[in-house]
């Protein structure tokens, strides 16, 4: 696939927007940006639930202190994952992701995958990649396209 400079421009704003996460771990910063026809719907990063201490209020990583690998026994975090923020926020706002792109700093897990797909975005484009075969596996079932930006 060739990216144009407008891939490019909502990689960097899913990058910065990523920069707002309350995660106390700098490599899972993660950021979405949902856009359709250039222009971009809404954005999220991954954050505690409101009224929710996070991590860094906690001082330490519940995944970093029980050796959770990374991409296993998901539900095992305090945040919510940056792509389920971003289906909330749209919903809140009355906002629809049908037929949207949504530019994501790392390749969704399966859960988020399965999530986007149902809420009809069309493709998603990723930064990082993720350790989560079985989202790549649901993808290309669903028929649905998660591409990789270098």
């Amino acid at each position: 696939m060739t990216f144009n400079k407008w891939d490019f421009r909502y990689m960097q704003m899913a990058e910065m927007v990523g920069t707002w996460s309350n995660c106390m771990r700098e490599d899972r910063k993660i950021g979405a940006v949902a856009v359709r026809d250039k222009r971009v719907i809404c954005t999220s990063y991954n954050s505690s639930p409101v009224g929710v201490k996070s991590c860094t209020e906690r001082g330490e990583c519940m995944r970093r202190k029980l050796g959770i690998k990374s991409g296993t026994e998901l539900e095992k975090c305090y945040a919510v994952d940056s792509e389920q923020a971003l289906i909330c926020n749209a919903a809140l706002q009355g906002l629809s992701l049908k037929n949207s792109t949504v530019y994501c700093t790392h390749q969704p897990c399966v859960i988020c995958l399965k999530l986007l797909i149902n809420a009809g975005v069309s493709r998603v484009i990723y930064k990082n990649e993720y350790p989560d075969a079985f989202s790549r596996e649901i993808a290309t079932e669903a028929g649905f396209l998660l591409i990789q930006i270098k």
